[in-house]
């Protein structure tokens, strides 16, 4: 199990001075990436779309206004959030049938992942308006870059449920998806969040990235058990993190026959739960399965 940081330290950054060439923009939405911790990972057709646009919608004019002072930006903001899109979303339209140009971000990477811009992207769309997007940074494709698992094929699942059994449920959903799996989650919510994913994927591969580009990025591999017993006695993370895991192993079959070997060799070796380990890791199954099985051929020798 490995973490690695990032040693830059973004509050010693100055901006260079920069001159953002004026351009005309074609009436409509433009759907606007930001940095997701590193202000100098903005792109120049963002900058130029911002400075451009008539009207900025943002989640948080407080965090965009960080990105804005950086770069000298004046364009008008506007909030536009889970609490107030449906009231502003109208409005939001109505501007757009005059030929406004609106640029929309969320407070940090691509909008539309986990916030509210989808609604007013479909309602644009629906309307005959034309969306722009501005490529950019992205939190859950930096995080698949540096976790160094399979990225031929992946599945992105946002948040799991914050109820333990709605998780688990979820959890059990995800685990025969053949590709590696893509998850945001919270600092309080992380612990617990890795045991489930342990209990209902097994001792997959994985890694915790936090604060991407950020100064005090860091990025933790090791397997779900492993990852899961880290962060419960280290407690809960500070920043924004992002769990990517590995995909169900394929070439592994293993029967029911040779899941009872190994677990007798294993508890001839050490205590139940120091076997149940052992044999979650090697085989990938899920632990809950070894774990019953494990009770069972331990019970049975107990009766003899």
């Amino acid at each position: 199990m490995k973490a690695t940081r990032n040693s830059q330290d973004q509050s010693r950054e100055k901006a260079p001075p920069l001159e953002i060439r004026p351009v005309t923009l074609a009436p409509g939405l433009h759907v606007v990436a930001t940095p997701i911790g590193n202000l100098g990972d903005v792109s120049l057709r963002a900058l130029e779309t911002l400075k451009a646009a008539d009207l900025v919608l943002c989640e948080d004019t407080r965090v965009t206004h960080k990105l804005f002072d950086r770069y000298g930006l004046k364009t008008t903001l506007l909030a536009y959030h889970d609490h107030n899109a449906a009231a502003v979303r109208p409005k939001v339209l109505e501007k757009l049938a005059s030929g406004v140009v609106i640029a929309l971000v969320s407070d940090a990477g691509t909008p539309l992942v986990s916030d509210p811009g989808y609604k007013l992207v479909a309602e644009a769309l629906d309307a005959g308006h034309k969306v722009y997007p501005v490529p950019g940074a992205s939190a859950l494709l930096a995080a698949l870059v540096a976790a160094g698992l399979p990225t031929n094929r992946f599945f992105f699942e946002g948040f799991l449920p914050s109820k333990s059994g709605q998780r688990k449920n979820r959890i059990a959903e995800l685990q025969e998806i053949p590709a590696t799996l893509i998850l945001y989650e919270t600092g309080p919510r992380l612990p617990e969040s890795l045991a489930d994913l342990a209990s209902g994927l097994g001792a997959r591969q994985a890694a915790v990235c936090r604060e991407l580009t950020k100064a005090f990025e860091e990025t933790r591999r090791g397997n779900l058990d492993k990852l899961a017993a880290h962060y419960e006695k280290a407690g809960a993370p500070k920043g924004e993190i992002v769990i990517v895991v590995a995909p169900p192993d394929e070439t592994k079959t293993i029967t029911a026959q040779d899941l009872d070997l190994k677990l007798k060799h294993a508890l001839a070796r050490g205590s139940l739960k120091d076997a149940v380990a052992e044999v979650t890791e090697e085989t990938g199954m899920k632990r809950r399965d070894v774990y019953a099985r494990a009770l069972a051929l331990a019970d049975g020798e107990s009766k003899r």
